[in-house]
């Protein structure tokens, strides 16, 4: 099953007067150049995950702007197809192991019925944007009546993806005009020649509820309602429950800082579990058990009796923390990242993938390796108020410079460009 997500319409210049005016002239010239075209945004799942949330403020963005763009969303018929599409993403990112014939047949089954769905329900667009492993498929099945131009767009680390599973899934990229990938570095290696690769790192909507300016005495209020001492120091981690984002790594440095910090308290924030992740509850569980009843460290996992809405709780988390954290051992960008340095917060962040691109070290944020150096950077902020602000003033204004959504509108336009001048011609 495919769905169209609707929105409603957003202020455009509220986003236009964050950007230098040479960017605003270069983002208007952009736009004038697809009006009249339609776009497509397609994924996997309606919400949780950086995916949806970045497609959740640039498509009414790219609206609002006079670009037609819509999102579409599938839904699979066999359940079993997140579990085959998490082991990909696994995979993807370093995990050994091969797919089964089974989960193989259902990866192909179900993106074969999505195809049947989009060609029945007459969905067409000028130009499709297909998001992660979940989709790469689609782009063989969709003729080019259905879909001219095509871009696959790939939000997850590649640097050092499992061999097995890249010789079977790079030859599908040929269906392909152009590829996006989130940095140099995640470009797949032996892909096909005649298709280009386009680098556009993600970026955050500084108006979503999440992101936007809180109160101080509201952010302290909903941490006190979730049961935080709200007079004692606050580290907080907001991600998914995933292997990648290392959250036992993260108790470990809480643990090395407390020597130093007794009062200190600790949250993992996972609310915004996405439904095509079905590994969350078992690594909360893990995640639990190493916590060791801690009354001092706080999970919070959705569904969830909180006293505000997901996006509430992780804008007041995030604003009354003293630290952030974000200690992945793998990431495509992590826009946890960018949220976190927004709010002029310092951020440990691990010496990883995207987080490198945003953190620069010792400026706007710390990168660590292990948990001992994220706990001693911990240790070294909590103890320096002057120095946590400093780092935190960098931060925002890295954010504002590179990562915000009207830059990421840019940056797909501009590859869409370059997607519609590689696309073969029609035949008259």
């Amino acid at each position: 099953m495919i769905d169209i997500i609707e929105y409603p319409t957003t202020d455009a210049n509220l986003y236009l007067d964050l950007l230098d005016p040479d960017d605003a002239r270069q983002l208007a010239g952009r736009v004038d150049h697809f009006k009249g075209s339609s776009v497509i945004h397609i994924n996997s799942t309606a919400y949780g995950g950086g995916v949806a949330e970045i497609l959740h403020s640039l498509v009414p963005l790219s609206n609002a702007l006079g670009v037609e763009t819509q999102r579409a969303v599938i839904t699979p018929r066999d359940s079993r197809f997140f579990d085959a599409t998490k082991r990909i993403h696994n995979m993807l990112q370093g995990a050994e192991g091969e797919l089964t014939d089974e989960e193989l047949a259902i990866y192909y089954g179900c993106l074969d019925d999505i195809a049947e769905d989009i060609e029945q329900a007459g969905l067409s667009a000028d130009v499709w944007f297909f998001h992660d492993p979940q989709l790469l498929p689609l782009g063989r099945l969709l003729d080019r009546r259905t879909a001219p131009i095509k871009v696959w767009v790939v939000h997850i680390d590649l640097t050092e993806p499992n061999p097995w599973l890249m010789e079977r899934l790079l030859p599908l990229t040929e269906a392909y005009d152009l590829l996006i990938c989130s940095l140099d570095d995640y470009a797949p290696r032996q892909a096909p020649e005649d298709v280009g690769i386009f680098v556009a790192p993600p970026a955050i909507d500084p108006f979503a509820p999440k992101n936007c300016e809180m109160p101080r005495h509201k952010a302290a209020d909903i941490a006190k309602a979730l049961g935080i001492d709200v007079s004692r120091p606050l580290v907080t981690q907001v991600s998914r429950f995933d292997f990648w984002k290392d959250p036992w790594g993260v108790i470990d440095a809480y643990r090395f800082a407390k020597r130093s910090h007794p009062d200190l308290q600790l949250a993992l924030l996972g609310l915004s579990q996405a439904n095509d992740d079905p590994e969350g509850e078992q690594v909360l569980r893990s995640v639990a058990e190493h916590a060791e009843s801690d009354p001092d460290i706080h999970l919070f996992f959705s569904p969830y009796d909180l006293p505000a809405t997901n996006d509430e709780i992780v804008n007041a988390l995030q604003t009354h923390s003293r630290v952030l954290v974000q200690k992945s051992t793998r990431e495509g960008f992590g826009l946890t990242v960018s949220e976190g340095m927004w709010k002029g917060k310092p951020m440990i962040g691990g010496n990883v993938g995207g987080i490198r691109l945003q953190i620069v070290d010792g400026e706007s944020g710390y990168l660590v390796d292990n948990a001992e150096q994220a706990g001693q950077r911990m240790t070294q902020l909590l103890a320096d108020a002057e120095l946590c602000a400093e780092i935190g003033r960098n931060a925002r204004d890295r954010v504002r410079q590179r990562f915000l959504i009207p830059r990421l509108l840019n940056d797909y336009l501009r590859a869409a460009q370059q997607a519609r001048s590689a696309a073969p011609q029609p035949v008259c």
